[in-house]
């Protein structure tokens, strides 16, 4: 990928206001749900992307993958153009130092976007109520505890100023739809040429739906005490949005 984009060097040369994105980054964090959107808008040139954590030190995502954190929770931004969530671990659902930290960063954010179940993360820190949204297909169900909308989809929804996907390409389908909504048509047809983004699956049973209810259910069994322990992390952290909520 060319580390300069033209048209967007072109907008920035103008009036244009620098593109600010903050990046979760926590105990468990998914590599795969980030690298997408990091790359895709860390190559942009006047684009200030930060890898956000609770505070400096090392990060271990899952599988082994140490990162460590650009920009800590104190000092990042107060108001950011994006903030953006990818799956992480269970631990974090309950940590009211990063709940606190997506709800403030959210409440004034142009976008709040999420992939896999950084989706319920959001919906954990209050962040979902009253919009669509998607998530991994294990945890449709899960989704709705937060007050979104489920819909059961792996591909981009969109609903005002939230964004969400499935795992895995959905990082990167919500980067480049928010290149064109920040940078334009050709930015964002430019940036997708750039990275030879053209999926072509192995088998076509990337979806419940391509995969049929054989192979989705087996999907499901197996995965099944990982979900369970997810679940239950969830459930908590849901019941206690609800009685805050109520306070």
């Amino acid at each position: 990928m060319t580390t300069r984009n033209p048209v967007v060097v072109d907008m920035l040369e103008g009036d244009a206001k620098p593109v600010t994105v903050a990046i979760l980054v926590a105990p468990g964090y998914a590599p795969v749900d980030i690298v997408g959107i990091h790359t895709i808008f860390g190559v942009l040139p006047g684009v200030d992307v930060h890898l956000v954590g609770k505070d400096a030190g090392e990060v271990m995502g899952e599988p082994a993958y140490p990162t460590r954190p650009t920009t800590t929770f104190a000092d990042c931004p107060a108001d950011v153009d994006i903030l953006y969530a990818g799956a992480v671990g269970l631990e974090v659902f309950e940590d009211e130092q990063t709940l606190e930290f997506l709800a403030d960063r959210g409440s004034r954010a142009g976008w709040v976007a999420g992939s896999c179940a950084g989706s319920l993360l959001l919906g954990a820190a209050g962040l979902l109520k009253g919009y669509r949204a998607t998530t991994n297909f294990h945890f449709y169900d899960e989704l709705d505890w937060f007050g979104a909308k489920t819909v059961e989809t792996p591909n981009v929804v969109e609903d005002r100023n939230r964004i969400s996907a499935g795992p895995a390409t959905g990082c990167i389908e919500i980067a480049l739809r928010l290149v064109q909504v920040f940078f334009g048509d050709e930015a964002a047809r430019q940036t997708e040429l750039n990275a030879e983004y053209a999926p072509q699956p192995l088998f076509g049973v990337g979806t419940p739906a391509l995969a049929g209810p054989e192979l989705t259910r087996r999907a499901l069994a197996e995965s099944g005490g990982w979900t369970q322990t997810f679940t239950a992390s969830a459930r908590r952290a849901a019941d206690k949005l609800d009685a805050s909520a109520a306070v």
